[in-house]
């Protein structure tokens, strides 16, 4: 959020639908010539796959360029089809593997070649590394993970092309008790309810907060409303005994921590 930007109040689903990746014509039972079994992929495909595969299983992913690591992932969704052009298009047009997980399903469908099974098998593989990631935070103390805590945030949070707001509730022994999305809004604004945050830590018994927020632009610098939201929830928080132990604000590539700044 740049120094501009603001915090307010209140918005949302963006799922727009695509041809099928696949098109395979159909043949009415009982009419036309008789049905013929699917067509194999090349030789050439198969070997070109099976070699991919034998290396992602050998050097695992370190070994792989971002494009490889994106075909592999279309195998699935696209059986019969050479995927390297389509995963070089979409890491030409979103910048890297973990952009093209993160993006909107609308996007993703305007990207050529890209329709409803890709969509579908790029965001369960995006799923599949949040639940992973949160896993290792979920139910554990908080402030002896910090760096589990971060990699789970930056997993969610950092791609994503519109702010987000999160809440991590702690009970008396900084356990991470519940992991909660409070507002969702544009590139540059989201909205925030002080109030809301506090009602929701006492219906948990949550006896500490870490506030988190993303901002879309890579540059995790704080804006004056970013800091006086800050100060709103804090004050509120503190009222009803409730200590907020961070704000982290999660860039591409890093994170800016309200306590480490001193601005908490």
């Amino acid at each position: 959020m740049s120094p501009n930007r603001s915090f307010g109040e209140m918005p949302m689903p963006l799922f727009s639908p695509a041809p099928d990746d696949v098109a395979q014509p159909q043949t009415p039972a009982g009419s036309g010539p008789a049905a013929r079994p699917a067509k194999a992929a090349p030789s050439y495909l198969a070997d070109h796959r099976a070699r991919l595969r034998e290396r992602f299983m050998q050097g695992g992913a370190s070994a792989m360029p971002d494009y490889e690591m994106l075909e592999l992932v279309l195998f699935r969704a696209i059986p019969r089809q050479d995927v390297k052009p389509l995963a070089r298009r979409l890491i030409d047009r979103f910048g890297d593997f973990n952009r093209v997980l993160s993006a909107s399903p609308a996007r993703l469908a305007e990207t050529e070649g890209v329709g409803p099974a890709v969509v579908t098998e790029l965001k369960i593989v995006e799923a599949a590394a949040q639940r992973l990631s949160r896993a290792r935070v979920m139910h554990r103390p908080v402030l002896s993970g910090w760096d589990a805590l971060l990699d789970y945030c930056h997993t969610a949070m950092a791609h994503r092309e519109i702010e987000q707001f999160r809440v991590l509730y702690l009970d008396r022994k900084n356990v991470l008790i519940a992991d909660e999305e409070q507002g969702r809004g544009t590139v540059d604004h989201v909205p925030v309810y002080p109030r809301e945050i506090i009602r929701r830590a006492l219906e948990l018994n949550a006896s500490a907060l870490i506030l988190v927020h993303n901002h879309p632009s890579g540059d995790p610098t704080p804006s004056d409303s970013d800091i006086s939201m800050t100060a709103r929830v804090a004050q509120a928080a503190d009222s009803m005994g409730i200590t907020i132990h961070d704000h982290l604000i999660i860039g591409k590539s890093r994170e800016l921590s309200f306590r480490a700044e001193g601005l908490l």
